[in-house]
């Protein structure tokens, strides 16, 4: 944030406590700014291409980051997925949001980080300041998400499409997908970093956005 506050009045957005993306969007809209850049993680890019999906006209420049596009996988990989999604929540419920984030948290960093304790206590803290009921709400709206593959090729704004290389949850190869479908976007790939690439390497990640930002 103090690296990009020079460049644009930042603001960060909480996604609503609802649980569809497309109701996401249509809040987060409600109290922007009529013309405004976007900068969407994990996610937040998800309701980032809502918001581009309602209202392209007000976004002047989008970012993507450790995300994807494509809805939820028919048959066994789709089942798989809830099934995994629903033990994090069972586990929220019966422990706390603390133990489910230090669970989760094991496969979202890059493996020498493990052992990095105020990085994860900051993730798990993170994760602490929300409920049970808000994860679930969250779960609802991620298992129900739409293909965004047509907003994808719409879009004719600067683009930035980010991932940390040893991202486990969201690829480096579904960000060139994502690459491929967006006109003249910009692929970037921070080193030594996971899932959470902008709190395990925000140095690297305020970069590419800085000159995500002075794109012309």
């Amino acid at each position: 944030m103090p690296a990009l506050q020079g460049r644009a009045t930042c603001r960060v957005v909480a996604p609503a406590d609802v649980d569809e993306l497309a109701q996401m969007a249509r809040l987060l809209l409600a109290d922007a700014p009529a013309h405004f850049a976007l900068a969407g993680h994990s996610m937040g890019a998800r309701v980032a291409l809502e918001v581009l999906r309602q209202a392209p006209e007000r976004v002047s420049r989008i970012a993507l980051l450790d995300t994807g596009y494509q809805a939820r996988a028919d048959g066994a990989a789709g089942e798989e997925e809830a099934r995994k999604r629903q033990t994090l929540l069972d586990l929220a419920r019966m422990q706390s949001v603390r133990a489910m984030a230090t669970d989760w948290v094991q496969g979202m960093v890059h493996p020498q980080r493990l052992t990095d304790a105020a990085l994860i206590e900051r993730i798990v803290a993170m994760f602490e300041r929300k409920s049970a009921d808000t994860f679930a709400r969250q779960i609802h709206a991620l298992l129900g998400r739409p293909d965004a593959s047509a907003v994808l090729q719409s879009i004719a704004v600067p683009a930035l499409v980010l991932c940390g290389r040893q991202d486990s949850w969201a690829p480096v190869r579904q960000h060139e997908q994502i690459h491929q479908l967006i006109p003249a976007a910009v692929l970037a790939v921070v080193e030594d970093a996971g899932h959470m690439a902008p709190m395990e390497r925000p140095e690297s990640v305020a970069e590419h956005l800085l000159r995500w930002l002075g794109t012309p």
